[in-house]
C-alpha cells in the first residue's frame, strides 16, 4: 500500500538536522526517531523508510534527527546539547498539522539513552522507547574518551569515565568487557545515573540478551529497578531480546503494540 507523505526540513534549529514525515490527517501525534552511535539521521535512509511508513499509515507524524554526523551537526559523538534535541522537536510541533500535546520518542542505543534524557528534563514528552539503553551516561566518542557524550545548558553531565582496566578490552575492541569493566566503579556510576524517575510519561525498554555492544539487559533491569524505588506512576516495562545489539531492531511489531496502548493516534 502506497502512502502520500511529504518531508520538510526544519533548519531553525542549531546543531540538529530534522526532517518531519506527514500524511495528510490533522493534529498527528509526533514520533520523534533517535538513531544511535553510527552518526547521521538514520531515520531518513532507505534501510528505515518501510518502518518510517508504518507510523506514517497508523496515523502519527514521523520526525527524524541527526544530531551528530549530520548536516549541521557536531562531527563527534561528545557533548551534544539535549535542549538542542527538545528544540528542535518543539520547531516540528509548529506544524499545523502536528499535536505538539501528544510527542514520544523512539530512540536507539545512545538514541536511547538521549530519549530518555530528554524525558527527564523536559515534561512535554508523553511517551518513550529505548531499544539497547543504558542507564548511565557514558563518555563521548573521542579518542582520549575524557568528555561526556551530553551536555546540559552548557554544562557536561557526569559520565563513567574509562578506567585503567577498561583499557585492555577497548584495545581488543571488545565494547561489552569495557562498559561492564567501567559499571564497576559504583561511586561514578551514581553520579552517572539516567534520572529516569524523574520522567512523566509511559516507558518501554527493549535490551538484548547477548549484547556485544554492552551489558543491555543488566541495565534496562536496572532502570526499572530504579522506577520502582520512586514509585514511578506511569507504566513502564521491560523485553529482553534472546540476541544481540540489533535484534531488537527486528521486533518492531512490540513498539507498535505498546504506542497502541499507551501512545494511541486518538
Amino acid at each position: 500500500m502506497s502512502i502520500k507523505t511529504h518531508a520538510q526540513e526544519t533548519l531553525k534549529t542549531n546543531n540538529i538536522e530534522s526532517v518531519l514525515y506527514l500524511s495528510n490527517d490533522k493534529f498527528q501525534p509526533l514520533i520523534v526517531g533517535l538513531g544511535g552511535s553510527e552518526g547521521g539521521n538514520a531515520w531518513t535512509s532507505d534501510y528505515w523508510k518501510e518502518t518510517r511508513n508504518r507510523f506514517i499509515e497508523k496515523g502519527y507524524a514521523f520526525l527524524a534527527i541527526g544530531y551528530f554526523k549530520a548536516n549541521g551537526t557536531p562531527e563527534l559523538l561528545e557533548k551534544i546539547a539535549i535542549e538542542d534535541v527538545h528544540n528542535a522537536i518543539k520547531e516540528a510541533t509548529n506544524n499545523k498539522q502536528v499535536n505538539g500535546k501528544k510527542i514520544a520518542i523512539v530512540g536507539g542505543s545512545r538514541g536511547a539513552d538521549l530519549a530518555l534524557l530528554v524525558g527527564s528534563y523536559y515534561e512535554d514528552i508523553d511517551c518513550i522507547v529505548g531499544l539497547v539503553a543504558s542507564n548511565v551516561v557514558f563518555p563521548g566518542n573521542t579518542n582520549h574518551f575524557t568528555t561526556s557524550t551530553w551536555t546540559f545548558e552548557g554544562k557536561e553531565l557526569p559520565f563513567v569515565p574509562v578506567n585503567e582496566e577498561a583499557v585492555p578490552f577497548l584495545m581488543k575492541r571488545d565494547l561489552r568487557g569495557a562498559f561492564e569493566t567501567m559499571l564497576k566503579d559504583t561511586i561514578a556510576v551514581q553520579q552517572a545515573l539516567i534520572k529516569v524517575e524523574k520522567i512523566k510519561a509511559p516507558i518501554l525498554l527493549i535490551s538484548a540478551t547477548k549484547d556485544e555492544v554492552a551489558p543491555t539487559t543488566l541495565m534496562s533491569n536496572k532502570i526499572i529497578a530504579r522506577l520502582k524505588e520512586y514509585k514511578f506512576e506511569y507504566h513502564n516495562e521491560h523485553i529482553a531480546i534472546e540476541g544481540g545489539h540489533a535484534e531488537p531492531l527486528k521486533h518492531f511489531d512490540l513498539i507498535f503494540d505498546f504506542l497502541e496502548k499507551h501512545f494511541p493516534v486518538k
